[in-house]
């Protein structure tokens, strides 16, 4: 971040488990942003039996997974004097991610319990609703498939200061969570954004792409 007045300000990346009993614990702020972030998009098509008129149908929107690399260092902090640093290194912020993929643990014991008095259907654990906030343009309900963390370096408790985080995401539209859920709401929002940024900077003709060669666009 450089220190003139007419910079721009940086806005961090983050994974955002939306809790409503603890939410504080399930955001993840990207303590660097990515250099880069890797989207797969796969078309969701209807079947191909020979029906020619099933060739160009959809059955609703793309496929996308989303891979991405975060940097946790406890450098800044420990030079700060920060205590927590000093004691836990950056276990706190691996933690928090972690966690998105954990079945809560007064649940777990809960059902436990409840299995024991012979209940016989209990809670089942539910991850909460996470989302990738990658700028104001770009919310997105996504479900964490999984991650690889490398730890680099350790403090003489072996408490790691400093960690790569590789994260596998795969983006949730309104078929997976229903059109009305706040899941569903804020990808038909992403939606909405991409339609509209679609129509900026278009093309005025197909000329220049030879269209009309083959009859189209005249």
């Amino acid at each position: 971040m450089t220190g003139f007045p007419g910079s721009p300000k940086l806005l961090k990346g983050a994974v955002v488990g939306v809790s409503v009993l603890d939410p504080l614990s399930s955001v993840v702020i990207f303590q660097y942003n990515p250099d880069t972030l890797t989207r797969t998009i796969r078309v969701s098509a209807a079947g191909r039996e020979g029906d020619k008129s099933e060739a160009l149908r959809l059955k609703g929107p793309p496929e996308e997974t989303v891979r991405l690399e975060v940097e946790v260092d406890a450098a800044d902090q420990l030079e700060q004097g920060d205590a927590g640093a000093a004691q836990l290194g950056v276990y706190p912020a691996l933690s928090r991610l972690e966690l998105l993929l954990y079945p809560s643990s007064s649940l777990v014991i809960a059902n436990e319990v409840l299995t024991a008095l012979g209940v016989i259907e209990v809670v089942a654990p539910e991850a909460p609703l996470t989302l990738l906030v990658w700028g104001p343009k770009r919310v997105l309900p996504v479900r964490m498939t999984g991650f690889t963390i490398t730890e680099e370096a350790f403090d003489p408790n072996l408490n790691p200061i400093r960690a790569k985080v590789a994260l596998d995401l795969m983006v949730l539209n309104y078929h997976d969570l229903g059109l009305v859920s706040v899941g569903g709401a804020l990808f038909m929002a992403h939606q909405a954004a991409k339609e509209s940024m679609a129509k900026l900077d278009q093309p005025t003709s197909l000329a220049a792409a030879g269209a009309t060669t083959l009859g189209i666009g005249r």
